[in-house]
């Protein structure tokens, strides 16, 4: 798809008579980028670079719709065919045992889960990742968009991910979600204990047709389950895990409850500031001498 892409770029750049160089000026970027781009290797491009790619050479978004496609060959086969599988699936249930799910995150909480790790290779790529993030969340406002019940572990909602300002982010539009109709957020409490989905996350898809298939995620691996016995199975683990759960009111209040903790955290001043203040007081307190009864008044100098 990378090759078909870039074939098609090769060819409307030629029909418009421009360089490589023009082309790049065009959708500011080096004229290499689009070397790379025409032969397929390197980087793939990002969906703004593909949106301004399709504005300069008239393409009349067929590079917009190519790109989806493209993107997808950075992932490994079954997690593509899971991504398919999302994009039709009617009922989508997932229990999140480390990080927000991918359709509730912010931008910014996105990112700085995308960073962790060797898994992409420059920054570029970071921002791939990150414009196809926001862009699958999209069904979630379409007409089509399927009923999505989400159970978190609470360490998703404690984890510091990013910095504070990103945690308060991340979880007040969680709070915003859950007031969507079609949006359920339950927080599994640690004094739950263990329990049968410890490793790893899980997500459930059901089918327009009934169907239904699996989809098991740890830190390194990803397997899509199609056995209807297994996936059956797993399903009973989710129900379990919902059960478990607490209500969706009292996950509300608790959601809450930790944003407001990180919102008061972030008002404390850093070690560094404390630092500076602590010294500046030191400094202060030297031109000042204690009296009788612990009142303070400024030190007689000599005269000269």
């Amino acid at each position: 798809m990378a090759a078909l892409f870039g074939a098609r770029v090769r060819r409307l750049r030629t029909a418009a008579g421009l360089t490589q160089a023009e082309l790049g000026a065009r959708t500011h970027v080096v004229s290499t980028r689009i070397t790379q781009i025409e032969r397929a290797y390197g980087a793939k491009p990002t969906l703004e670079l593909a949106r301004a790619l399709d504005a300069a050479l008239g393409a009349d978004d067929l590079l917009v719709e190519l790109w989806p496609y493209v993107y997808r060959e950075a992932f490994p086969d079954w997690s593509r065919k899971f991504m398919e599988y999302s994009e039709w699936a009617v009922d989508i249930r997932e229990y999140a045992a480390h990080v927000v799910p991918g359709l509730l995150q912010t931008e910014a909480y996105a990112r700085a889960v995308l960073t962790v790790g060797r898994t992409l290779g420059n920054k570029e790529q970071l921002e791939e990742r990150v414009s196809a993030r926001m862009e699958r969340q999209k069904r979630l406002g379409a007409p089509d968009r399927p009923e999505l019940w989400v159970v978190l572990d609470e360490a998703v909602i404690r984890r510091l991910v990013g910095s504070r300002p990103v945690m308060c982010e991340q979880l007040e539009w969680l709070l915003g979600a859950t007031e969507e109709c079609h949006i359920a957020v339950q927080v599994l409490p640690f004094d739950q204990g263990e329990h049968e989905a410890m490793g790893g996350s899980l997500t459930i898809l059901t089918m327009p047709d009934g169907s239904e298939v699996a989809y098991k995620e740890g830190a390194h691996y990803g397997q899509l389950i199609e056995d209807p016995d297994e996936v059956g199975i797993l399903g009973l683990t989710y129900d379990r895990l919902r059960a478990a759960a607490l209500p969706p009111l009292m996950s509300f209040d608790m959601i809450r409850s930790v944003m407001e903790g990180y919102n008061r955290g972030a008002k404390v001043p850093s070690r560094s500031e404390r630092r500076r203040v602590a010294q500046e007081q030191l400094q202060q307190s030297g031109r000042w001498q204690l009296r009788g009864g612990g009142r303070r008044v400024p030190s007689r100098r000599p005269r000269p």
